[in-house]
């Protein structure tokens, strides 16, 4: 899938030390994705919560949930589903009575008491919600609570109504930051205090706000860049930063597909359905470590010999296994042949087919997702079958150079496949190999142009983390997640401006997300149409 840097963005210099303006597009509803929902009905009644996957999937678009989720709808069978899963919320907490009394904290003086229920359902709607209730919104749902405890018979059984009215309302199940007249730029328009609050806290955490962050939206704080930097800090110190920073690298590098990856059982005995998991876990630890504990340069992921692996992954790297259950760091020799993200099993299983390796697949992932660079589409009805491994063609290498002497299929392989073949060493799930039906592997390329040669896929590491498009391309997919929409012709300075104070810090990810926090293009608002 295509996600290249606008043409305008590589084509303009550097900017300005201030911020730049930007103009950003229309706002859209951005709809809670699966995980989020799960956050955030976790953060609203505890982890002992058992929360349902049955609800709308996640839609990628441009290989990001949090684009997809920009774009989707919620369709009559998903309404069934979120009121399913709210029902079934709000009555594990209200059959349990130590559960509610903790969660509600007031205990009611009959089988209607619209004292305690509004007391609960303020403070769980403002949770809920992201904003406080307005006086009508939050009658609605004391009134309801109070009917149903009537007819019920029940002050609990009535309270779950308006629970679930709350957990079904368009309200929680969508990001609503449609933004608001900014008085410091007549005619612009930026986010609100609480629309702030909301942004950062599903960026950094992937969940709702928690009362500190909306007591500082109820301040005003949040839209002066003092009062949401200390916030940012904050959040950005929490645990919960990992694993809201965790989520943003599983979509950018689609790592949600790794645990569905299907191998030929006979002929990767080494794949399993639990490896998947442990394959995408190891990445992710990588990323964690070098955001929060190493701080170290992103393009050095590319090129290092450090990684997490459990028993499992260690046998599929022929490396020494953890001396205990779970994961553990390990530092490749030069004699493992594997170093950096590309030599993880989760993207290069990823990148490959059931039975095959597939340098033109893990060619196309290194320029269009890591470098953002286009490639066009294949022409309609063209034949990608490539031979058949023989005598003559032996190898993966030979089989595509055969291939690409059909002119058609030419075009676009020239640009992939150099590429990827300093990735063969690796078969379809990532074990290393040092020949191919009995023939020695040739893994050296380069970029296309000779710009960029390499001798084998540590050599190809290092080259791609020397790429100039490397660290723009990360900065772009920061900001689209962060943002939820591609970049526009009005966001293009900013976002290079981002790109340049990204390398002026040395490639630190955590402060090129600070960074973007701060920018106009994270704090404005486009006009609605």
């Amino acid at each position: 899938m295509l996600r290249p840097l606008p043409l305008l963005v590589l084509a303009l210099g550097a900017c300005s030390t201030e911020p730049p303006a930007v103009d950003p597009p229309e706002p859209t509803l951005r709809r809670l994705t699966q995980a989020q929902y799960a956050n955030a009905l976790h953060d609203l009644f505890g982890e002992e919560l058992t929360v349902t996957d049955r609800l709308e999937p996640d839609v990628p678009t441009d290989g990001l949930i949090e684009l997809g989720a920009s774009i989707t709808t919620i369709s009559p069978r998903g309404v069934e589903l979120y009121e399913s899963a709210a029902f079934d919320a709000a009555a594990q907490v209200m059959d349990d009575p130590a559960w509610r009394a903790e969660i509600v904290g007031c205990e009611p003086a009959g089988t209607v008491d619209a004292a305690c229920a509004e007391n609960f359902l303020s403070e769980f709607g403002r949770r809920a919600w992201r904003r406080p209730l307005t006086s009508d919104e939050l009658g609605v749902w004391v009134g309801i609570s109070g009917t149903a405890a009537n007819e019920l018979g029940d002050f609990w059984d009535g309270l779950e109504f308006g629970i679930t009215g709350i957990l079904t309302s368009p309200n929680f199940l969508y990001r609503v930051e449609l933004g608001e007249s900014d008085p410091d730029q007549p005619g612009g328009y930026r986010f609100s205090d609480y629309e702030m609050a909301e942004r950062l806290s599903f960026l950094l955490w992937n969940s709702i706000p928690d009362d500190e962050l909306l007591d500082a939206a109820e301040a005003g704080e949040l839209t002066t860049r003092d009062g949401l930097l200390v916030q940012t800090e904050r959040l950005l110190e929490s645990p919960r930063a990992r694993e809201g920073l965790r989520t943003f690298f599983r979509d950018y590098l689609e790592l949600y597909e790794v645990e569905h990856v299907s191998k030929d059982p006979y002929l990767y005995n080494h794949w399993s359905s639990t490896i998947g998991v442990a394959a995408e876990e190891e990445t992710l630890r990588l990323f964690e470590d070098w955001v929060f504990d190493s701080e170290s340069d992103y393009r050095d992921l590319f090129t290092t010999t450090r990684s997490f692996v459990d028993p499992e992954l260690a046998a599929l790297y022929n490396v020494r296994a953890p001396s205990r259950e779970g994961f553990e760091e390990v530092a490749f020799t030069e004699a493992a042949g594997r170093a950096g993200l590309l030599g993880h099993a989760s993207l290069l299983a990823m990148h490959a087919h059931p039975t095959l390796s597939s340098p033109t697949l893990r060619g196309k992932f290194i320029r269009q997702t890591l470098l953002c660079q286009p490639l066009p589409p294949p022409p309609a009805g063209l034949n990608t079958a490539i031979p058949e491994a023989d005598e003559a063609l032996p190898t993966m290498r030979d089989r595509l150079m055969f291939h690409m002497q059909e002119e058609s299929c030419a075009s676009c392989h020239a640009l992939t496949d150099p590429i990827g073949l300093g990735l063969e060493n690796y078969d379809g799930i990532g074990r290393y190999r040092a020949s191919e039906n009995g023939a020695t592997i040739d893994p050296s390329g380069d970029f296309g142009n000779g710009e960029y040669e390499f001798l084998d896929a540590l050599e190809l590491g290092q080259q791609v983390s020397k790429h100039p498009d490397l660290g723009p391309c990360f900065t772009s997919n920061l900001y689209r997640y962060a943002t939820g929409h591609r970049e526009s012709f009005g966001e293009a300075e900013a976002i290079i401006q981002l790109s340049d104070d990204f390398k002026g810090r040395r490639y630190r990810i955590a402060e090129l997300v600070v960074d973007t926090v701060l920018s106009n293009g994270f704090r404005k608002a486009g006009a609605i149409q």
